[in-house]
């Protein structure tokens, strides 16, 4: 394996979980490491107080990426940054994980309006929230011989959730009931959830922009020191 591919392999554990925290600057407690440049390029083994110096130098982190190598590689780079980017794809790939669940409405066949329209809302704002809704019409006594009226009711709600909601499993008899399963519109959960990301990507970028300035403040106070002590040092 090439020097430059353990900064992929270290970030991900066995299961191909992202590794939250790695040894960063003061934190690497080894003598000489295999530094890799913020481009990727090779510098060389160097000692790790050299390595220091020149992640100092450029304003980023010297992070141990490969401790178990021989000797353990370390990157320069703006953890900050890193840390963020990698956040990121751990709530990407959470969002792209399957979490539809089928909730249940059960309705009789003679209903009335007020009962039908409280059951109808309450489908409308499961698949609003981008849940499956399992329709179990139950039938009772004689009911069981006229099937039809329950596909006329039927028809009626999925119609009615049209806006919300589209049929996937159409009506079927199951014993002495008539189920239907109606799916949610994925646009409309779409842009939910795009207006959603959004939110928490500028969230983030606000955060990410918070903590560079404290980093620019930091180098522009430490530079400053530096010029005070060269001041007095040519005054003495």
């Amino acid at each position: 394996m090439h020097p430059s591919d353990f900064f992929v392999c270290v970030a991900h554990n066995r299961r191909g979980n992202i590794i939250s925290e790695l040894r960063v600057n003061d934190r690497i407690r080894v003598p000489e490491v295999r530094l890799v440049g913020p481009s990727g390029e090779q510098v060389g083994i160097v000692r790790v107080n050299d390595a220091l110096h020149l992640a100092e130098e450029a304003n980023l982190d010297l992070v141990e990426v490969a401790p178990n190598a021989k000797p353990p590689v370390a990157k320069l780079m703006d953890y900050g940054k890193y840390k963020y980017e990698q956040a990121q794809k751990a709530r990407e790939a959470r969002r792209n994980q399957v979490n539809t669940q089928i909730k249940e409405i059960r309705i009789g066949l003679k209903i009335d309006q007020h009962d039908y329209e409280t059951k109808l809302k309450a489908m409308m704002k499961f698949l609003d929230a981008g849940d499956k809704v399992k329709v179990q019409l139950k039938f009772r006594g004689r009911e069981q011989s006229r099937p039809e009226m329950g596909l006329h009711l039927m028809r009626r709600i999925a119609e009615d959730a049209a806006e919300n909601g589209v049929v996937e499993s159409a009506p079927r008899v199951d014993g002495r009931s008539m189920v239907m399963v109606v799916a949610p519109i994925r646009r409309k959960s779409q842009a939910k959830s795009d207006q959603r990301r959004r939110r928490e990507a500028q969230r983030d970028a606000e955060r990410a922009a918070a903590q560079q300035a404290k980093r620019e403040a930091k180098a522009a106070a430490a530079e400053k020191n530096e010029e005070d002590a060269a001041g007095q040092q040519e005054g003495a």
